[in-house]
């Protein structure tokens, strides 16, 4: 097309898969401008493909992979893709980002994005190449993890493909289902249980589509000098011990979740550290594909150091280790990684795994639901609970709908300490003592949500007290998730925020350089309104109400109990204020909704 942007292929491929039909269709220029990419294009075709109130396991739901116009490009951290579709979790949009080799395979097989509809009438695997679509039988391959699948289809089809696949539960549509590729993740809100559905165990791309740059020589110019930067002080903490770190700030400054949510303190959090970890696992670090961070740690489950088990590394991140330990009562670290391990094996996200385990070990303890042994810092009745919940056996069927579901069934009481928003548990940050975040749960899109408003970077900051929320802590929390709004849709990692002196302007140069538009800081905040606005008006499509965006009643009932933090306290009538100050500062109604009618486009 002689009118599609630099970097951009400026058509996205729709398959169906009930029919076998599939098409490439066009993608107007003035929308790839308007909602650049990832998360915002995704946003965009989402709208374009999903009934009002739809079911997210039904065969017209939409599944979307979205890849944006720095994919490809020499710019570090952006061999990215989102998958996006209405979750089977929340029943609200859900945007999840990976890394990985497939981001830049998938982006040579000449699309922008695909979007899969319909149903297989049997297990299959999709192979997609420049100008071919190919629907391969996957009987063999149910039933099998997302590696040893993946694995299987490149020995068939070529090394040359990489793969993205679901575990047995996706298959078993288990409701925080995980797709899996080159042992990365997109974890949050079920979309392997939207694969499941569809009976799509897996989509191999590759490809030699290459797209052109607006300026080439200034785009590599500008790339070398920002991974300089990249491997600088700014990440120097990622690299070096990689997320995990912030285990022991957050327990020193009580805001470590620790059972259910009931205290901010662990006492066994030393032990989970990554420095005690160090001395008793080996461990490898690594890096996502086009990147210079380096921040993937790798433990190896061994019985002491320089003893590795092959086959036997896991990837330990602050928040699968939060969730399965601190979250549930535990301080092995071994029955951690284990954890982690099998949540990989099943393809289940590890946040949603570990809260709802971690609710159900409160209800358990409260004799609300009968499960002998099922208490906190009980190791091996998590691990037994995250197989049955891959195998939704008994319990573990329950638990496999999440923590909103499995509370509305067990009633009473249960739904005030069911540890979501929307539907989505919680990660790993404490709303009563970081209270900007608070409110970036409650008003989130997708639920609960730190990777998609960063208002922990507020109550962290020097700029408000993160016990006492205020007027002014809205602008800030605003701010900081327009901003991921951008980064997930070029899409860029987050680790990068530290080096960009001004990061809005760091983006629109990269965005100038990539695809030629004379775009700047402004034009880029009226873009990140629109992306948020967009997934707002979705969800009211989808059945949202403002009685949505709360936080559970835990938080809003309850002070603090423990830790240096004690006392502290978050009411209803503070949050509901501050919601009602984002969504006027939004541009919305004060409720962030009027019947009948949409938000602002």
């Amino acid at each position: 097309m002689s009118d599609t942007p630099f970097g951009y292929h400026g058509r996205y491929l729709h398959v169906d898969l009930t029919t076998g039909w599939h098409n490439a269709i066009e993608l107007p220029p003035d929308v790839l401008r308007q909602f650049i990419g990832g998360t915002g294009l995704g946003t965009w075709l989402l709208q374009q493909h999903t009934d009002d109130g739809s079911d997210p396991l039904a065969p017209g739901s939409a599944l979307l992979f979205v890849f944006s116009p720095l994919v490809g490009s020499p710019l570090t951290t952006s061999a990215k893709f989102a998958v996006m579709a209405k979750s089977p979790l929340t029943e609200r949009i859900n945007d999840s980002l990976s890394s990985s080799h497939f981001a830049i395979s998938g982006k040579k097989t000449g699309y922008d994005a695909f979007v899969i509809t319909g149903r297989a009438d049997r297990p299959i695997c999709l192979a997609i190449q420049p100008g071919s679509v190919q629907f391969l039988p996957a009987d063999e391959l149910w039933g099998l993890t997302s590696q040893a699948a993946a694995d299987d289809i490149r020995a068939r089809l070529g090394k040359q493909f990489h793969v993205a696949a679901i575990g047995p539960a996706g298959e078993r549509l288990v409701r925080y289902a995980t797709i899996s590729n080159d042992g990365r993740h997109a974890g949050r809100g079920g979309l392997g249980a939207v694969m499941g559905a569809k009976r799509l165990k897996a989509v191999a791309v590759t490809g030699d589509r290459l797209s052109d740059y607006a300026h080439p020589d200034e785009l590599v110019a500008y790339s070398k000098d920002l991974s300089r930067k990249s491997f600088g002080p700014a990440t120097a903490k990622y690299r070096e011990l990689g997320t995990a770190s912030n285990l022991l700030t957050f327990n020193r400054l009580g805001t470590l979740p620790t059972r259910n949510f009931q205290q901010t303190e662990f006492a066994g959090a030393e032990r989970l550290s990554p420095e005690a970890m160090t001395a008793t696992h080996q461990r490898t670090r690594t890096s996502c594909a086009a990147c210079t961070i380096g921040c993937e740690h790798i433990f190896h489950l061994a019985p002491s150091p320089g003893v590795a088990t092959p086959g036997l590394g896991v990837r330990m991140e602050y928040e699968n280790l939060f969730a399965l330990g601190p979250l549930c009562g535990i301080s092995d670290p071994d029955v951690v990684l284990r954890a982690s391990r099998r949540c990989d094996q099943l393809g289940i996200d590890t946040i949603s795994a570990g809260a709802t385990i971690a609710f159900a070990m409160e209800c358990a303890e409260r004799r609300l639901v009968d499960a002998p042994g099922l208490r906190f810092g009980n190791g091996e009745a998590m691990l037994e609970m995250l197989t049955r919940i891959g195998n939704r056996d008994g319990l573990g069927g329950l638990l496999a709908e999440g923590s909103r579901r499995a509370a509305a069934q067990i009633g009473q009481g249960a739904e005030d300490f069911a540890p979501h928003v929307k539907g989505l548990e919680l990660p790993g940050y404490e709303p009563r003592t970081l209270q900007s975040m608070a409110l970036g749960f409650a008003v989130g899109t997708r639920g609960a949500d730190h990777n998609r408003s960063g208002a922990y970077q507020v109550d962290f900051s020097d700029q408000t007290d993160r016990l006492h929320a205020t007027p002014d802590d809205v602008r800030l929390a605003i701010a900081t998730e327009n901003e991921a709004a951008i980064m997930d849709s070029l899409i860029l990692c987050k680790f990068l925020r530290g080096v960009f002196e001004d990061r809005m302007a760091a983006m629109a140069q990269m965005l100038r350089l990539v695809t030629g538009w004379d775009v700047d800081s402004s034009q880029l905040e009226q873009t990140a309104d629109r992306i948020v606005t967009a997934k707002k008006s979705y969800n009211i499509r989808q059945g949202w109400t403002p009685a949505e965006d709360t936080l559970p009643q835990r938080f809003l009932t309850q002070p603090v109990s423990d830790g240096p933090n004690a006392g502290a306290q978050l009411t209803e009538e503070t949050l509901q204020k501050q919601i009602r100050t984002y969504n006027l500062a939004r541009g919305w109604t004060p409720e962030g909704w009027v019947p009948g009618e949409t938000v602002k486009q």
